[in-house]
């Protein structure tokens, strides 16, 4: 009887260890490699968006950014602003999508507010920017033009480069970046939040010439890596990449990744740092195939948190060591039951490499999480080193200097 007892504990003592070992999401999830075993997975997922309330002078007073930092509206009153940019002259052009303008934000007196603003093009559907040689280039859903850029910000008639980008979808906002081979890159998300695409060019990072022409597939299986820049040093493309929904509370995280020609993304068969999609499954390739071919990111970020804008800071105006970092604007969560996000981060880097996340611009959560006064989308540096910070909730744009 006594081994017998023996025998039992020590059962139990290695089925203990065994399940120590094991991953958690083993026992809710069980994702075979192939379809010739059944799939059983089991998520809690949730849908909670904070009301949205006022952003009162009161409210924008609590914002909390670094020592030093000093935050105020350098804008407001409008309608829906996404992607800005400044110019070398420091007039900002905001895409107001919904009203389908391009809007010119001038601070004249340097008070940090902008007293001009002025509609300066139609375009419907507008949603970003970049400049390059004296022009800006602008890209709605399946357009890009170009305009001349006048000496009092005002634009020239604007040029049709091409009309031919992929349709919609879940993810219809594309986002433009000058690169400094001098090349076009067009980001396009998937049209899904999980699914084959039938096109090759959704869920991808495109390459073109500056004129628009000769669109080709840069990097692939990224599901909507709005915000991307360059590394000012290493020259080195990096992108947050919005991950998949309806997985849970905690996952996937969001995705930093430094975006290679030829790369793939793991979407929509991998995600994080090597996980199983449960659905769809891969019916070319088993799961540990499309993995090896997976870059997995370099960090990663609270689940649902919705990346957008991402500008790596090259002013004078910060202190020292923000040379090289870089800022990300969380638009914030809807799919998880406490909200991630609304806010904007800022992103160390050491020697090239992302190191860690960091709070910079934060606060725009009250009443216990349960409202929100702004939800960050775009980013833009002044000549003078301030960055400002679009809100498209309640139409402010926001200025952030030092001192």
């Amino acid at each position: 009887m006594k081994k017998v007892i023996q025998s039992f504990i020590l059962l139990a003592a290695v089925s203990a260890l065994v399940v120590a070992c094991v991953d958690d999401d083993f026992w809710e999830t069980f994702v075979p490699e192939t379809s010739d075993d059944p799939t059983q997975s089991e998520k809690n997922t949730f849908v909670f968006i904070p009301a949205l309330v006022e952003a009162t002078d009161d409210r924008v007073a609590q914002l909390r950014v670094p020592a030093g930092f000093q935050v105020q509206k350098f804008a407001e009153d409008i309608e829906e602003p996404r992607m800005i940019v400044a110019n070398p002259e420091g007039q900002v052009y905001v895409a107001n999508r919904k009203a389908g303008q391009v809007l010119l934000l001038e601070d004249a007196d340097g008070d940090g507010r902008a007293e001009r603003k002025e509609v300066v093009a139609e375009i419907a559907g507008i949603h970003d920017f970049t400049l390059h040689d004296g022009m800006l280039y602008m890209v709605t859903l399946k357009e890009l033009y170009t305009a001349e850029m006048n000496g009092d910000g005002t634009l020239g008639t604007p040029t049709l480069l091409t009309d031919q980008l992929p349709d919609g979808g879940q993810h219809p906002n594309r986002t433009i970046g000058m690169g400094p081979d001098g090349m076009l890159y067009i980001s396009v998300g998937s049209t899904c939040n999980a699914c084959a695409e039938p096109n090759e060019l959704h869920a991808t990072l495109l390459r073109a010439n500056a004129d628009g022409s000769d669109i080709r597939v840069y990097a692939k299986g990224l599901r909507n890596t709005i915000g991307f820049d360059w590394h000012p040093v290493t020259e080195d493309l990096w992108g947050m990449d919005h991950n998949i929904d309806m997985l849970g509370d905690n996952e996937p995280h969001e995705e930093l990744n430094q975006i290679s020609e030829g790369a793939f993304y793991g979407w929509p068969y991998i995600y994080d740092d090597g996980k199983y999609n449960p659905h769809p499954r891969p019916k070319d390739m088993t799961y540990a195939e499309y993995r090896e071919m997976t870059e997995v990111p370099s960090l990663m970020y609270d689940a649902h948190a919705a990346p957008m804008d991402m500008v790596f800071y090259e002013g004078d105006q910060f202190p020292a060591d923000y040379q090289g970092d870089a800022f990300v604007a969380f638009r914030g969560s809807w799919n998880r039951s406490s909200p991630a996000g609304y806010k904007v981060c800022r992103v160390r880097f050491e020697e090239g490499r992302p190191t860690a996340f960091e709070d910079f611009l934060s606060g725009f959560l009250v009443d216990d999480d349960r409202s929100h006064f702004g939800r960050p989308v775009g980013l833009t540096v002044r000549p003078d080193g301030s960055l400002l910070v679009s809100d498209d909730t309640n139409g402010v744009i926001y200025l952030v200097r030092y001192p």
